[in-house]
């Protein structure tokens, strides 16, 4: 192995290669085979890594403090984070952990692409990007980058990424639904030198003027990340005065080989060996609608298998083979994407200790085909709602985890995990008269997926984010002409189980002091359940609607002090929308973008819950009972679902459960299920007739048309399966 004199010669370039080449012939980073500082002075070393999280955690909140979009102040979608000079990931704040290495790929990109000699990388530089295709997930996540020099020597990075909320795409907003191609969804930055000498330069600063909605998001979230960056820098220089360089570049190098052992101890600990398969789907219902550009599909459907396969010593490889093609869509994700899915899951499952880092990503490895959404073989692919694909990919993965944490007998870290909750997108005329454009990031929280010991947690949850918030009304009022007339707990938003999934929330709006507000919703599944449940749970409903009554009489109410809509209220089959207010009502399903909304027209969304774990008529029948009370479950599904047989007092408001006709009823539903089922021999026979007559709607027979001519693999195992002759095709 190059000793650090002979490393000094190297540029950067040569680094980064020798790096890959010494992991490749060792299996160990850097070449380290023994935790040498840790085992000589586990305080002093364990004391290096908390200053350097503390630096990034103390750099973040600052960088929270003086940013401009609530989307970073209010829901946290921020992370600052340390690499080393060949950008690999050493340190990371609380926050966005998706971008563990999606930083890292956009580091490693420039340097493997000569950027030491053109434009040079030099002390004060800083560069910026949201091409993802270079190294982040999606247009919105734009990441800052400086280099930290120390005595004239690089000897690291250090990186800030904010979600910004609007971006200049076909429609306004951040996550631009529309976007079918690369030119269409927004202000790229592509592996750009942005600023020099530690500050902005005024050409980029002029781009980002001229060709956004709302650029002060953008230009202040810039400034507050570059802030964080160069205090980041700072402090890590001073850190190296107190501990010495030689100390900090192998302490730091043990860190990412710690983090890498750590992954495969972990996995050893808690999950059997062997292979985990899982499978879900997604579509929209986009046909008719208004908005959809014409080298869209009109429906989408697609069919997401992922086969997990866990080494004795803890590898695991995950395995996107029998995926869809990429499409003339928003929802393209690319390897760096993933690989912010990837960390998603492993941070919220396993690497929970506070030692996040690359090492993690070295000990497991992904199959991602080129050609299909997860790997387009396109670079002018759109990838602007990449979540919507992504994160149902590893909610998947997240069920395999748990079903070997339950198989080795860790119950207690079984988690069904959660996809993503639509996002309200909005622009037009602002409440001021200006023109504007504004992601709402409420959907930050959602309803989890359950637990193995609990329940999911309510209103306080996303994938993409678990420290996340809704942020208050008030902020968001200051941003979108629009008012908060309520947000309420939807019912039954949770899948059911013995644990149900968390509910998600309703918010209710009426537009204000505009004439043109163009309201889009994306990213979720409009009819195909995204978000399953396990061992017996079920999943998360889908089809959620979208409530809009236009011309209504808001004035005359409010002016007559009568009641108001505040949520869609208690039943099922008339919405308080409907109840009162008069005007012209409409419900829309899915994917939504409509004609512009005007002053006293009224809007209420509603967003995703997670899915529920264990047999739902193995639910505690008390807990159903307040969960009615409470608004979180009507009867119907108490009833139906759970087998919970209720008895109402109207005048008390309350409810009690009636314990031995429930008993009565869970046997008569035990002994139903028997007499329903057959053989799965049986079943598989009578489906085959189904296939080779290819008896599918539409979306279905045209998804397996897809996955079956770009992988021989897939094609082969479904044929094997349905026993179907070798010549057959959809």
């Amino acid at each position: 192995m190059n000793t650090v004199s002979e490393k000094e010669t190297m540029t950067i370039k040569e680094q980064l290669l020798e790096s890959d080449r010494i992991f490749k012939e060792t299996g160990c980073y850097a070449g380290i085979t023994e935790l040498k500082y840790r085992e000589e002075d586990p305080l002093r070393y364990e004391s290096l890594h908390t200053k350097l999280r503390s630096i990034a955690v103390e750099a973040r909140e600052m960088a929270r403090r003086i940013s401009a979009s609530p989307g970073v102040r209010e829901v946290g979608e921020m992370v600052v984070a340390l690499y080393t000079p060949e950008g690999d990931a050493i340190s990371l704040s609380t926050g966005i952990m998706v971008h563990v290495h999606t930083m890292s790929r956009f580091i490693k990109w420039m340097i493997q692409n000569g950027y030491e000699e053109d434009p040079g990388i030099r002390p004060g530089d800083i560069f910026a990007n949201n091409d993802a295709f270079i190294g982040t997930v999606h247009v919105p996540d734009v990441i800052d980058v400086t280099p930290i020099y120390y005595e004239g020597e690089l000897i690291g990075w250090a990186g800030a990424v904010a979600h910004e909320l609007e971006v200049g795409g076909i429609t306004p907003g951040g996550d631009v639904y529309l976007a079918q191609e690369r030119f269409t969804e927004g202000l790229i930055v592509s592996a750009e030198k942005v600023g020099e000498k530690d500050k902005l330069r005024r050409d980029y600063l002029n781009r980002l003027e001229r060709n956004l909605r709302m650029p002060i998001y953008w230009m202040l979230d810039q400034k507050a990340k570059v802030a964080s960056c160069i205090e980041m820098r700072e402090k890590v220089i001073e850190l190296i005065d107190e501990v010495g360089l030689d100390y900090y570049k192998r302490a730091t190098r043990e860190f990412i080989e710690e983090g890498r052992r750590s992954q495969l101890s972990q996995v050893q600990d808690l999950m059997v060996p062997g292979r985990y398969r899982g499978h879900t789907s997604y579509g929209h219902i986009t046909e008719g609608k208004p908005g959809i550009l014409p080298l869209g599909d009109e429906n989408l459907l697609y069919s997401i298998p992922l086969e997990l396969n866990v080494s004795g010593d803890g590898h695991m490889h995950l395995d996107f083979e029998g995926t869809g093609s990429w499409g003339y869509h928003s929802m393209n994700c690319t390897p760096a994407g993933m690989d912010g899915g990837l960390f998603v899951a492993l941070t919220q499952s396993m690497n929970f200790e506070g030692k996040v880092n690359d090492g993690a990503w070295m000990a497991t490895d992904m199959n991602l085909p080129s050609g299909t959404w997860t790997n387009p073989d396109n670079h002018l692919a759109a990838t602007a709602t990449s979540w919507s694909l992504m994160l149902p990919a590893f909610g998947v993965f997240q069920r395999l985890l748990s079903r070997g944490f339950v198989s080795r007998g860790f119950k207690e870290e079984a988690f069904v995990g959660q996809v993503n909750s639509p996002m309200v997108e909005m622009g037009g005329q602002s409440q001021y008269g200006d023109q504007f454009g504004m992601a709402l990031f409420e959907c930050a929280a959602a309803g989890s997926g359950a637990l193995g010991m609990k329940d999911g947690i309510d209103t306080g949850y996303v994938g993409w984010n678990p420290e996340s918030d809704m942020g208050n009304m008030e902020v968001w009022e200051q941003g979108v002409p629009m008012l908060y007339l309520g947000r309420s707990i939807t019912a039954n938003s949770g899948g059911v189980g013995r644990n149900r999934g968390g509910n998600s929330f309703t918010s209710m709006w009426l537009v204000h002091n505009t004439d043109q507000l163009t309201i889009a919703t994306s990213e979720h599944s409009s009819r195909v359940f995204d978000n399953a449940g396990i061992c017996g749970g079920y999943p998360a409903p889908t089809a959620h609607q979208h409530f809009a009554v236009r011309n209504t009489n808001i004035e005359q109410l409010v002016e007559e002090q009568k009641p108001l809509p505040h949520s869609l209220g208690n039943d099922p089959n008339v919405t308080d929308l409907e109840k009162l207010v008069d005007g012209d009502l409409e419900v829309v399903e899915g994917p939504y973008i409509d004609k512009p909304f005007k002053s006293g027209d009224l809007f209420a969304h509603v967003y995703n819950g997670g899915g529920g774990y264990g047999d739902p008529i193995e639910r505690d029948p008390l807990a159903i009972g307040r969960d009615v009370e409470n608004g979180y479950v009507t009867a119907e599904i108490a009833s139906n679902a759970h087998a919970v047989v209720l008895n109402f007092d109207e005048e008390k408001n309350t409810c009690h459960v009636d314990m031995e006709a429930t008993a009565k009823r869970r046997e008569e539903v035990k002994k139903s299920r028997l007499n329903k089922a057959i053989p799965v021999e049986d079943w598989i026979n009578s489906e085959r007739e189904r296939v080779l007559e290819k008896d599918f709607v539409t979306e279905v027979r045209n998804m397996y048309e897809d996955t079956m001519s770009i992988s021989e693999q897939f094609a082969k195992e479904f044929k094997e399966f349905w026993k179907l002759p070798e010549d057959f095709t959809m």
